[in-house]
């Protein structure tokens, strides 16, 4: 059996991801396909003091709207970087871990040659998996000579990968025609993804929230955030603890 991911990539991507990721035998960064604004790519959501707050990375506005994620330029006339560091280190600097993500990933944010956002995302992403030990072959789309569109362009991935089956997020049920992929060979799954609970910061005043950027558990969990992430580790919730989505928060 040989599994495949195709996923666009994302800013401090959520659990989700990098579950996903652990899955896979194959994961594909899908960069050649057009940039949404405001969406994941380049921003995402971490717990504060005072509850749920973004770290966005401003880009080049000219034509993104047009723009394949691979070829969207950081603005880096904005100080973004400094930003979020300051704002990662006021909120983290008590949890347990927070010397060891803070080495992991800062370096990143000092670099002054990023200028496109697939290379900081990129690098974040291999930086994490590095720390979690989630060794996976990891292939960018754009090096791929594939064909058709949305599905169609899914399926011709998975063919150029000799894959059995295609794990799938549940938004592309919207649009993935699981009888074409049927019909060559290849299984589609769905991922179904089960948030796990873990211990955070500010529980006593904000209680538990789920859906946030992965360097919230990093920071709170260190090393046993990869087995907290997938289900093998399951820390069980307190009684009277408020568990609540980062989009009610």
């Amino acid at each position: 059996m040989k599994r495949v991911v195709i996923l666009q990539p994302g800013y401090l991507p959520w659990l989700g991801f990098f579950d996903l990721m652990y899955k896979a035998d194959i994961f594909v960064i899908y960069d050649n396909v057009q940039y949404t604004v405001d969406d994941w790519r380049n921003r995402n959501r971490i717990k504060t003091s005072q509850g749920v707050t973004w770290l966005t990375v401003p880009v080049r506005k000219k034509g993104v709207i047009k723009k394949l994620i691979k070829d969207v330029e950081i603005d880096n006339s904005h100080k973004w970087q400094k930003k979020h560091l300051k704002t990662i280190e006021m909120n983290y600097k008590r949890a347990p871990y927070y010397t060891d993500i803070s080495e992991l990933i800062f370096s990143i944010y000092r670099k002054k040659n990023i200028h496109y956002l697939i290379d900081l995302d990129t690098e974040l992403i291999y930086k994490i998996c590095e720390y979690l030990g989630l060794h996976r072959s990891i292939i960018l789309s754009s090096n791929l000579k594939s064909e058709g569109k949305k599905d169609e362009r899914v399926l011709s991935i998975c063919k150029l990968l000799h894959a059995t089956h295609y794990l799938s997020g549940n938004a592309a049920k919207d649009y993935l025609r699981e009888e074409i992929f049927e019909a060559d060979g290849v299984t589609v799954e769905w991922h179904n993804y089960n948030h796990p609970y873990y211990n955070q910061l500010w529980m006593k005043e904000q209680g538990f929230i789920s859906h946030l950027s992965v360097i919230d558990l990093l920071f709170n969990h260190g090393p046993e955030s990869l087995d907290i992430l997938t289900g093998k580790k399951v820390i069980p919730e307190p009684p009277g603890i408020k568990v609540r989505h980062a989009d009610e928060a």
